[in-house]
């Protein structure tokens, strides 16, 4: 199988390239509605959903943009979406008294 984004060749069974770290193939998407930290342009909302329903986040972009510009919904919607969505969790560092693994 080959990487769209990268066009590298991957494992069949991969999930996310090893190369580019694009998620591909028809991989599950989020179990929860929450806002990334990374990859976010404003505020991660529709990175956020598009991540959720497994859709490109351009089309989310698109979609969002046209319906903020025509109704007054899409214009308020992105703000109480950014209120109402939860953050994704910073990631847990290891411990300082940690020891590392070493391959000798």
């Amino acid at each position: 199988m080959y990487c769209n984004q990268c066009g590298k060749v991957i494992q069949d069974d991969a999930a996310v390239c090893a190369y580019c770290g694009i998620r591909v193939g028809a991989s599950l998407a989020r179990r929860k509605l929450i806002r990334p930290r990374q990859g976010r342009k404003v505020a991660g909302v529709c990175l956020g959903f598009s991540e959720y329903f497994d859709v490109d986040v351009t089309l989310v972009r698109v979609v969002w943009l046209v319906a903020s510009v025509t109704t007054v919904i899409g214009l308020l919607s992105y703000p109480i979406a950014w209120i109402v969505m939860p953050e994704e969790p910073l990631p847990l560092a290891a411990p300082a008294n940690a020891q590392q693994v070493t391959n000798s």
